[in-house]
């Protein structure tokens, strides 16, 4: 088998057997296929596609490239939740212990966020004391018996993707929706999930731009799922502005707790019940989503909900009061309103472009070794559709430096006023399933 071979089958539309694609994969990660053929495969494939068999053979040849992790101990079925990336994306730290009082076991794998503020460990680590450093034994014994555990990746998962990933990144073959959605699966299945619940964006602060493309890769993802043996269902929502208030690793864990108290933003709440609904429903802890949703809001009022976070917290060595007292959690020292320059309805808010303010703030990471303000980003007043007056504050920038000048031009740039009143985007676009 040559490699020049295969990438000319690709590139004439014809469809590669699973053993050609194990070869390829397998040749990449030992380093006898040289990055600029992965790269003309790459782009093949980002011209033809792949079929859905196909897809699912290449996310399981990079799940076998390098470890797996086995929850096997843990009991019950395994649902893991991934969303396609967003801003003021605050739903694993309501979702988790949310579902996990209805009884569904939560084994959470997390990074570091990379972008306009921290992964979920970032954000946990806001609270003091938090960590992740426990071994696979402690892991195991505190989703056994909490139902919810969250830890740092370990291990050398998916290196195949790994490579792929930072290859495509500078070969224009970012796009490819079977290398996105092979890329996104394997890293689930190799963590160890039963079943995999995922949240797609679209719109300005999305990955996925449009509709259509949330949907194709929704589509793919769900398909690889059903190959693969894992029950898999996406849902499509609305990333065009940011989803809650907080924007920003502290500010985060405050309105995941409102969240959790029944008193944080609607979109949020609501995003997570849906979520929610279909990770109780493929744990088999419901028969249906109207059940297990009303199972999840029960769960809230009467605050269980709330008392699983503070367990799954002080479990980690993290203090446990700031679910009472937030100023707990990092503080910024300047709190600066941006007021508005004029009246009418909000008909705008970008969300990646406010993401980005929060990142010039210290919220996030340009790169791997940047190190992050845990206190500082931005909390909005208005959503789209509200109404506002002239001088009325649009959001609150908290920063650690007074000199923020910048950060309030993009702002104002990015947040838009009409007289006419706009309609809010719908949140929940669509729900696939197999």
């Amino acid at each position: 088998m040559r490699m020049v071979d295969l990438i000319e089958k690709k590139r004439d539309g014809y469809e590669l057997a699973t053993e050609e694609i194990q070869f390829i994969i397998r040749g990449y990660t030992d380093g006898t296929i040289p990055d600029y053929q992965m790269s003309a495969f790459a782009m093949a494939v980002l011209f033809r596609g792949m079929t859905e068999r196909e897809r699912a053979d290449l996310t399981m040849a990079m799940v076998h490239s390098g470890d797996m992790i086995d929850l096997s101990a843990i009991e019950g079925i395994k649902v893991d939740k991934h969303s396609t990336g967003g801003v003021g994306d605050t739903t694993t730290l309501v979702l988790a212990p949310l579902v996990a009082s209805a009884g569904v076991p939560v084994a959470k794998m997390s990074g570091r966020g990379l972008g306009h503020t921290g992964g979920t460990i970032d954000k946990l680590e806001s609270v003091p004391g938090f960590h992740v450093e426990i071994s696979n034994e402690e892991f195991i014994r505190l989703v056994n018996e909490n139902k919810l555990s969250v830890i740092g990746q370990s291990g050398d998962l998916t290196p195949a993707d790994k490579k792929l990933y930072a290859l495509r990144d500078v070969t224009g073959t970012v796009d490819s929706i079977p290398l996105i959605a092979s890329s996104i699966m394997s890293k689930k299945i190799a963590a160890g999930a039963d079943a995999i619940c995922l949240d797609v964006k679209t719109g300005a602060g999305a990955f996925m731009k449009t509709l259509e493309d949330a949907r194709e890769l929704a589509r793919a993802m769900v398909s690889i799922g059903r190959h693969t043996g894992r029950k898999t269902i996406a849902v499509i929502s609305d990333m065009s502005q940011p989803l809650g208030y907080a924007v920003g690793n502290a500010l985060e864990v405050k309105e995941a707790v409102d969240t959790l108290k029944g008193k944080g933003p609607e979109d949020l709440r609501e995003l997570c019940l849906v979520l929610g609904s279909h990770m109780v429903v493929l744990a088999q802890k419901a028969g249906s989503l109207k059940e297990a949703r009303a199972m999840l809001e029960a769960s809230i009022a009467s605050g269980n909900a709330l008392e699983k976070f503070k367990v799954f917290l002080k479990s980690q060595g993290g203090d446990v009061s700031v679910a009472d007292h937030p100023e707990k959690l990092p503080q910024a020292k300047f709190q600066i309103d941006l007021p508005a320059l004029e009246s009418g309805y909000i008909s705008g808010i970008t969300a990646d472009e406010v993401g980005l303010a929060a990142m010039m703030l210290g919220a996030g990471r340009a790169t791997k070794e940047s190190k992050i303000d845990l206190s500082v980003g931005i909390v909005l007043h208005k959503k789209v559709g509200d109404p506002v007056k002239k001088g009325e504050s649009l959001l609150t920038i908290h920063a650690n430096q007074e000199d923020i000048a910048e950060v309030k031009e993009k702002l104002y740039k990015h947040i838009r006023i009409s007289k006419e009143k706009t309609a809010p985007p719908r949140l929940i676009w669509e729900e696939i399933e197999e």
